[in-house]
């Protein structure tokens, strides 16, 4: 992957100043979240919303760094949660905001504290819907089921495809018909579906019909549908037009409140990673920059995912060919290879973008890694410390004395 300049759409926050001059005081690796490119998205989704009546909520998997929260809670309607601590966070820290929940499968020992923070509860199969749909429904919970259309739009990242073949996320027409009853078809508000991972609406649509064609006899039933995330819907070559003409066609053919979920889309191009280079290796012709940070560690999603992501680089030269990686015993820790201006020297830094989504809320501290610092970029330029960890962070993960 060649590195991209300042006035790329991922680096564009930047104004054209160079990482070092600002970010060079910062201790690295550290994570960089920027106040002004969250805001630009959230507008975007704002204006959805607005245009169409639905509501957008914040699906904390993705990004769940709750000192955005009072900034997000302008413009969205609450958030999404996958457990028993999303939805609490979600409800301490938006508490204005709606929170919906849908878990694969929950658990009865914690199912009595999710009920205090739940507004929608979405049940994966017809067996839980019928284990919990009805204490759900005592404690004045709206309902929903999750369902699987199995139309995959995907190409070759089926780990984050829940239309895969053997999914084990949704309940199919054919698993409705064979275990729903009248009894619990009654304790449904709404449906669920979520099969989209980083798509545009083209492929919505495509999703979406196949839902009108499986369920159109249940929807008009029912209160609301919530078509879940994966919308890329602030990436700038995203068709907004034809997402609001789903939406509205949900809304007006079968008269439901239409819920959206985005992860992603909140905070896209809203972050950066900032990391120091510690050694430069040469062998068997390959060039390899050893970073402070750790893909394995600090952006796991460039493995599991997996994607090269994308890398600053300022200067004006004929192209080098580099290999990042992060300082781990992994062999695999490599976060990718880069076309450059010049080879990066120790003591370099070095600035990815897009890094606000699946880093915070999914880093780990295998090897001993310290977790890196978070600062917020604020809308004035100004950095602000909003999290730093240490060796206790650490070891209270692996045990508790006294």
């Amino acid at each position: 992957m060649k590195g991209q300049k300042s006035n790329s759409p991922v680096f564009s926050a930047l104004g054209g100043k160079s990482a070092e001059e600002l970010f060079g005081a910062l201790g690295t690796p550290c994570y960089i979240i920027d106040e002004g490119a969250l805001r630009r998205n959230l507008e975007i989704l704002k204006g959805v919303s607005s245009r169409t009546g639905a509501k957008i909520l914040l699906a904390q998997k993705a990004f769940s760094n709750f000192a955005f929260y009072p900034l997000i809670s302008e413009y969205l309607c609450g958030t999404e949660a996958s457990g028993l601590y999303e939805a609490r966070l979600g409800r301490e820290e938006m508490p204005r905001g709606e929170v919906h929940v849908f878990c694969a499968a929950y658990r009865d020992d914690e199912f009595e504290e999710l009920m205090r923070y739940a507004d929608h509860i979405v049940f994966n199969s017809p067996a839980q819907l019928k284990q919990f749909g009805a204490r759900a429904k005592a404690c004045g919970k709206s309902v929903g089921l999750r369902i699987n259309p199995r139309i995959s739009t995907q190409e070759g990242h089926e780990i984050y495809d829940p239309c895969a073949e053997g999914s084990r996320l949704g309940t199919t027409r054919a698993a409705w018909n064979r275990e729903m009853t009248e009894e619990l078809v009654a304790l449904l508000d709404g449906l669920h579906f979520h099969t989209l991972c980083e798509q545009n609406s083209d492929a919505l649509e495509v999703t979406f019909r196949g839902v009108e064609e499986q369920f159109s006899d249940v929807l008009p039933r029912l209160k609301w549908l919530n078509m879940g995330g994966g919308h890329h819907i602030t990436r700038r070559d995203y068709d907004v037009a034809r997402l609001e003409r789903v939406l509205t066609g949900a809304r007006d053919r079968w008269g439901v409140q239409v819920y959206l979920e985005p992860g992603e889309a909140v905070a896209l191009n809203a972050g950066f990673v900032a990391t120091r280079v510690l050694d430069v290796v040469q062998n068997e012709g390959v060039t390899t920059a050893v970073t402070d940070v750790s893909a394995a560690c600090h952006m796991p999603d460039v493995i599991e995912m997996p994607y090269t992501p994308p890398l600053l680089d300022d200067g004006e030269g004929e192209g080098v060919s580099v290999r990042l990686a992060g300082p781990t015993c992994l062999a695999g820790d490599v976060t990718g290879d880069y076309e450059l201006s010049a080879c990066p020297k120790r003591g370099d830094l070095l600035l990815f973008g897009d890094m606000a989504i699946y880093t915070t809320c999914k880093n780990n501290t295998f090897n001993g890694m310290p977790l890196p610092d978070i600062w917020k970029r604020g809308e004035d330029g100004k950095l602000t410390r909003i999290a730093s960890f240490g060796y206790s962070d650490f070891k209270m993960r692996l045990g508790n004395r006294g």
